[in-house]
């Protein structure tokens, strides 16, 4: 009896030791156990991407609700300072003052800023300084790029889009454009540039349909080899800004980024058209910081 207890005693250890080894290696929590929701607010032009990583996100993590609203780029990072949203979208880079309150700027893609016209224009590209002199009065019809002669209808954002701020800054034409209608969304630009005869607008390069004609700059067209390669002159961040650096958010949050900055995340921002940029994740340190911990307790990097 006494030998049979001391192996009972040794088997059960032996047992304990083996489960606790295997639950050490077993690697990250399984997919299934995750559960809550993620909310991302901000700019319009970040949608598409934003619902196409959502839709990846929620096939692999069931239990997690993904919303995104489309409130604007400024919107979206005072709600994540705030704490009313996890994420905050923005088309443009963080201004300082966005920094000082706490947002980090997590880079997530490189989008150009294409120049459309109506479907039927003749003018097939412009000069940056063309393009500057349309949007300041200076050229008021086409016939003075080559076009035919009919009056330009310059289009752009409403003040607050990441979009229209992104275009002014890298044209150097803050708060000096002269618009002729100023629309809250990208597909608000989209629709108004392809019915209007004579309009010219810009929206994101992922979201440019043949409803309209995506115009070459300085003879470089919007793509995404010429944006990763710096070559076109209105190429610009989609930053997901958290409050506080990535491993200092909450499991749901983490698991995003992991997500959206590992292998699957990179292909859908390649699928939509976008660059992947070749360091993504905190501009403050330089890609994704420290390394992350994974849900189940290991280290990667995303």
């Amino acid at each position: 009896m006494r030998e049979r207890a001391i192996f009972l005693l040794i088997a059960g250890g032996l047992i304990c030791w083996l489960s606790i080894c295997g639950r050490r290696t077993a690697g990250p929590v399984e997919e299934a156990e995750l559960s809550g929701s993620i909310c991302l607010a901000g700019s319009t032009s970040m949608e598409r991407l934003s619902n196409a990583l959502a839709e990846g996100f929620m096939e692999k993590y069931p239990g997690v609700r993904v919303t995104v609203e489309c409130v604007g780029s400024g919107a979206g990072i005072a709600a994540v300072v705030s704490g009313s949203a996890d994420i905050g979208n923005s088309s443009r880079s963080l201004k300082p003052e966005e920094k000082e309150s706490g947002a980090v700027e997590n880079i997530v893609a490189l989008d150009g800023i294409a120049v459309c016209v109506d479907p039927g224009s003749r003018v097939q590209g412009l000069t940056r300084q063309e393009l500057i002199e349309i949007y300041t009065g200076g050229i008021t019809d086409w016939s003075q790029v080559g076009g035919e002669e009919l009056p330009i209808v310059v289009i752009g954002h409403t003040a607050g889009s990441g979009t229209r701020e992104a275009f002014e800054e890298l044209l150097g034409l803050n708060y000096a454009c002269d618009y002729a209608n100023e629309l809250n969304s990208t597909g608000a630009v989209l629709a108004r540039v392809s019915s209007t005869p004579g309009a010219i607008g810009y929206i994101s390069m992922e979201a440019v349909d043949e409803s309209v004609i995506s115009l070459e700059l300085d003879g470089v067209k919007p793509d995404p080899e010429n944006v990763e390669r710096d070559k076109y002159i209105l190429s610009r961040p989609f930053v997901m800004a958290t409050a506080g650096r990535i491993e200092e958010q909450g499991e749901l949050v983490r698991a995003w980024f992991a997500y959206v900055l590992g292998e699957e995340g990179r292909a859908v921002v390649e699928q939509m058209g976008l660059a992947v940029p070749e360091e993504p994740g905190d501009r403050e340190t330089g890609g994704q910081g420290t390394k992350d911990q994974d849900l189940g307790g290991q280290e990667r990097r995303g």
